[in-house]
């Protein structure tokens, strides 16, 4: 790769870096507000020292007359994530004292909006950790919205491509500049934000509880200001906001753009909304039925309790309101499926998304009724657009690789002493982002903390393939992208 282009990805890189240091200020304010000013040190000498590092390597000045190629956004990208980890990771250590693996672990899963944990005693802990975290997922839930506009389709593996139509995704489309494009989204992003934090607080939670559950059902995240998640709140009332927030977080942003700009039908029209809307109305519906029969609830607490759950998994935001691994073997298998559906292409979600299940089922269909008239021609469209060969072959070729990262790192995380359930649960949430895994110890009731060091930093990786959908990074492995 050629120096003057490292010298635009270190300038940019710099740039992030600056930014994550200016952010720092807000737990820092934090903890000013609350009086505990005496822990305002490790969050000082963490912003000096990302702020340092970020300003010498914009310093060295954005080299003129080169423009990145497609190729070095995939370098972007990857170098972005993880340096913006490693140093959001610094309050971790300095300011809560933890080591390098658990901060590291704890900073991606932050940024990628996962929400596996491995702190404990959340009631108590200090507001600065509690809203960095938290930050952390609003931060990373906007960047991976920018990727997924911007990025992915480069590698044909983000499905924007599939939704390029006038009621949808296309962003030359939508608005003939890009750069208006992301104001527009950071405009609705920031306005969901404001909207969902008035909503908890006038719901019963208290502000600052309200401020850390926005920015993490927005970003389909799951940090939480308690061990009991959701659960420490009885009102059905913040229960009810936190399944709007969330739903509203896995939508397509770009769709919002159409919204904005008067095109108030566009997330109806869309394939992928509709879908997505459907399959979770409808666990709501047979989940909460099962639920209501087998338990001792009312059928509307009942059904409460599944669209919280059920909607937190499917939108892979890890919030919790009780343990639901007790509910039985059924509603178990059930929640560790959906977390592998995710939300729609273009949100914060994770997951293998809505589109790639509906475009196999109309490969499925298609093939099926070729079978019954072998000389027929049969249209295959997606969104309005025709599945050619290059969008099936993008499909299948990541949801292969999307299978195969799971199953060799939940063999990995045997072989770090593992039991079968949590090696294999765990890899799966990582991957898909969904937070917490299934089982007793990485169960909604328990977190990673009594995992070794060697597992948090297999895992943490699975959380960087995952929310850059693997093929971003595996790229970077290629002899030929190196070659000059």
């Amino acid at each position: 790769m050629a120096v003057p282009t490292l010298r635009i990805i270190a300038f940019i890189n710099g740039i992030f870096l600056i930014t994550l240091a200016v952010s720092m200020l807000v737990p820092m304010l934090t903890l000013v507000i609350f009086e505990r000013t005496h822990e305002l040190n490790g969050f000082l000498w963490s912003s000096l020292i990302t702020f340092v590092v970020g300003l010498s390597m914009v310093a060295q000045g954005y080299p003129k007359g080169v423009e990145l190629r497609p190729r070095d956004m995939y370098m972007l990208t990857v170098s972005s994530w993880l340096l913006v980890c490693i140093f959001a990771s610094l309050p971790f250590m300095l300011a809560q004292h933890m080591g390098l693996a658990d901060a590291i672990f704890e900073s991606m899963s932050g940024i990628t909006a996962t929400g596996a944990t491995v702190l404990s005693g959340l009631d108590s802990m200090s507001p600065g950790i509690l809203i960095w975290r938290s930050l952390l997922h609003w931060l990373g839930g906007i960047g991976f919205i920018a990727m997924a506009v911007a990025i992915l389709p480069m590698l044909r593996i983000g499905g924007m491509r599939l939704f390029q139509t006038e009621s949808s995704d296309r962003s030359d489309k939508v608005m003939p500049r890009s750069h208006m494009v992301a104001k527009y989204m950071v405009a609705a992003y920031v306005g969901i934000s404001l909207l969902s934090c008035l909503a908890f607080w006038l719901a019963g939670m208290g502000l600052f509880d309200a401020i850390n559950h926005t920015m993490s059902a927005i970003a389909t995240g799951g940090f939480s200001t308690s061990d009991s998640s959701l659960g420490k709140w009885s009102q059905p009332a913040i229960h009810w906001v936190a399944v709007v927030v969330m739903i509203l977080g896995s939508l397509p942003f770009v769709l919002y753009v159409s919204t904005l700009r008067g095109n108030f039908l566009a997330l109806f029209r869309d394939q992928q909304v509709r879908g997505f809307l459907g399959i979770l109305l409808s666990t709501w519906l047979a989940l909460g039925l099962w639920y209501s029969l087998t338990s001792e609830l009312h059928w509307l607490d009942a059904v409460r309790h599944v669209a919280v759950n059920t909607t937190s998994i499917m939108t892979t935001t890890g919030f919790a309101l009780g343990d639901y691994t007790l509910w039985g073997g059924f509603a178990g298998m059930l929640f560790f499926y959906l977390g592998f559906i995710g939300g729609c292409s273009g949100s914060t979600a994770g997951g293998l998304k809505i589109f790639r299940f509906q475009v196999a089922y109309i490969l499925l269909k298609a093939n099926l009724q070729q079978l019954v008239h072998p000389r027929a021609v049969i249209k295959q469209q997606y969104n309005q657009h025709r599945l050619d060969e290059d969008i099936v072959r993008s499909i299948l070729t990541f949801s292969f690789f999307f299978t195969i990262t799971i199953a060799l790192l939940a063999l990995a995380l045997t072989l770090c002493g593992l039991d079968w359930i949590t090696a294999l649960s765990g890899a799966a949430s990582t991957v898909s982002g969904v937070g917490p895994g299934m089982g007793p110890i990485i169960g909604p009731a328990g977190n990673f903390s009594s995992l070794p060091d060697t597992a948090k930093w297999l895992l943490s990786a699975g959380m960087l393939l995952g929310r850059l959908e693997i093929l971003t990074v595996l790229v970077l492995l290629m002899p030929a992208f190196w070659r000059h």
